[in-house]
């Protein structure tokens, strides 16, 4: 039984006892381990650090993908910068979109995932809705000429490679890449433990959009609980929930969810005082 052990921040770790490696290599981006635990099932670790685990993936996946999709209320395209676990194209695919773009670094990560995890993605890298494409998201953006209703930032934490996915020259190419009334979404770690995050996300969003902000959504395997998510558009206001289009709109579709729900949706952007907090945190452009 070997340890895995993450670093939260300085003095702070993560510790799971793998009860089997399933795989534990390197790509040409990244150290992947993948392994099984009694308890969390099947996890997957990139550069040592937790992405995602059978037990609570839903919570993550549902909240990141049917809030702004609903909030929305006719999406037809969608984007995904990310995602190599495909638990966000499995969440896209269940509603009566067209086309899903998927555009994700490391082609090894999905094959891993297909292989060791595949109930993260369900079968959606075989429906025929999905595109993806290996490649570097942020030069898909720049270089793209296409829009999408939403796009979805499913990415490592804004620490090394993936810091450019959270910077003003990246979400502004995501903003050309938006439809009218389109929303971006992204993850912005834990605040307990990474209250930065949430600064420099408002400071580059407040550059770009007229419209943030964070929900949240309690993810336990991801050290202190709590997550924050960042919206952002041109025209909606995703803080201002109207609960009965929401539903209205939950209760056409016809889903059935393990964590989301409208009321769910609704109570995901009160924003605790501490919060907000940081969410004001916007550096002078």
């Amino acid at each position: 039984m070997a340890a895995f052990t993450e670093t939260i921040c300085p003095g702070v770790t993560f510790t799971v006892e793998a009860d089997h490696m399933l795989y534990a290599g390197r790509t040409d981006f990244q150290t992947v381990h993948v392994f099984e635990h009694n308890t969390l099932g099947r996890v997957l670790a990139l550069d040592n650090v937790v992405q995602t685990t059978e037990l609570d993936e839903f919570v993550y996946h549902e909240m990141l993908t049917h809030t702004p999709v609903f909030a929305h209320g006719s999406v037809r395209t969608a984007l995904i910068i990310g995602g190599g676990d495909g638990g966000i194209a499995r969440e896209l695919l269940r509603h009566p979109v067209d086309r899903v773009v998927m555009v994700e670094i490391d082609g090894e990560v999905v094959s891993l995932c297909r292989k060791h995890l595949p109930s993260l993605s369900n079968g959606a890298f075989d429906d025929p809705r999905l595109d993806l494409i290996i490649g570097d998201g942020a030069k898909f953006v720049e270089n793209s000429d296409e829009t999408f209703d939403v796009v979805i930032i499913d990415s490592t934490d804004p620490i090394g490679p993936g810091k450019v996915l959270f910077e003003t020259p990246f979400l502004t190419a995501c903003r050309e890449r938006l439809s009218p009334g389109g929303i971006l979404v992204n993850q912005n770690g834990t605040p307990a433990f990474m209250p930065w995050a949430m600064k420099q996300s408002a400071s580059h969003f407040a550059r770009v959009f007229p419209q943030y902000g964070f929900f949240y959504a309690p993810v336990p395997t991801y050290v202190s609980g709590v997550m924050a998510l960042g919206w952002a558009s041109e025209d909606h206001n995703l803080a201002n929930v109207n609960l009965d289009a929401i539903t209205t709109r939950f209760e056409g579709v016809g889903l059935s969810m393990q964590w989301y729900s409208p009321e769910v949706h609704a109570g995901a952007f009160a924003q605790p005082p501490v919060l907000a907090s940081l969410a004001r945190s916007v550096a002078p452009t």
